[in-house]
Order: C-alpha cells, then structure tokens, then sequence
C-alpha cells in the first residue's frame, strides 16, 4: 500500500463509526405471563463448572444429552424448534473462561425466572481443534453439570444450526405445583 492508497482510504473512512457490541444475553419475554413480584435476592452459588481440559467433541457430532426419564418427544420437539425459546446466551468467539462464567449467570437468572426453553449459540469451528469447537465441547460438558437442564441438542439451521442448541429445563417446584392442581380440578 503506497503513501497515497493509505491517504485516500483514511479520507474515506474518517466518518466511520464502530457499531455497537451486540448484547450477549437476551430475554424474550413471554406473551401472556402475568406481572410478576421480583424474586428475593439470593445470595449467587460458586461457581463450579469444570475448567480442566480435555479431548474435544468432533465437529461433525451434533450436540444431544438427554437424562433418564424424559420422553423422546420432547427431544423430537425440541429439535424441530417447536417450543417457545424463552432465552437466548450468545457465547461466540469468546475466551472460555468468560464463556463459562457467563453461562453460569444466565443459568442462574433463567432458574430464578422459571424459563423452560433456551437457545444457547456457541460457535462452530471448522476443525476439531478450533477455539469454537472448543468452546462447544465444553458447553456440552458444562450443561450435564446443571440440574435443572433435562435435555439438549442442536438448534435448527435458522437459530445457528450446529453453532447453536436448545436446551430444556425441568419445571420449577411452583409451576409443578400448579400442573398438579389444574389436573386435579379436571378429574374432579
């Protein structure tokens, strides 16, 4: 590049601004949820997601854990994309670390507001050693750890595809409560 080129691409480009960082978390709010009280402060767990490293997944194996006891519609449904995503984290091209302490927040805050369906976009490297792939390797890893998840596999290719998954979460003890007694008054 000569002494001009550069000159003239800087007359360009002085008015250029940066856009925005886009928001990492996002929170759909649902259509017909009735106000709420806010949750009582509680004091945040440790966090104690692994960090040790170890062979990453393949890139060509999809993302998919199911616990004991949960139906194979669910994991069908959820796959197809046809449940309501109540929340969405977008950890891509982030270091690890962050990665894993930002999943953990959102883990917490998605607990404490009763959301059952997530979308989590992670990345997706071209090799199996790339920093993306690592980094869904170990978002695989880190959702098992959480209790409260019953499921996860990949997202459909219009919410990222293989670079992204949904996760279900077990109904909260209050929303358990409330199934119960609506079928209660059904059968009565």
């Amino acid at each position: 590049m000569t002494y001009d080129d550069k000159e003239l691409f800087n007359q360009a480009m002085e008015d250029v601004r940066p856009l925005k960082q886009r928001a990492s978390v996002v929170y759909l709010a649902a259509k017909s949820a009735p106000p709420q009280r806010p949750a009582p402060a509680r004091p945040s767990q440790e966090n104690f997601l692994i960090t040790e490293l170890f062979a990453p997944q393949p890139c060509d194996t999809p993302l998919y854990f199911k616990q004991d006891g949960i139906q194979q519609e669910l994991i069908d449904k959820l796959g197809h994309g046809k449940y309501l995503i109540e929340a969405r984290l977008n950890i891509t091209r982030m270091p690890v670390m962050r990665a894993r302490a930002l999943l953990f927040e959102f883990m917490e805050r998605v607990t404490q507001e009763e959301c059952r369906t997530l979308l989590i976009i992670h990345g997706r490297g071209p090799s199996d050693d790339s920093h993306a792939n690592r980094v869904r390797s170990f978002v695989a890893r880190w959702l098992t750890q959480f209790v409260q998840v019953q499921a996860y596999c990949c997202a459909q290719p219009a919410h990222g595809g293989a670079g992204a998954c949904y996760v279900a979460l077990r109904k909260s003890a209050r929303a358990r409560g409330e199934n119960r007694e609506r079928h209660a008054r059904r059968l009565r």
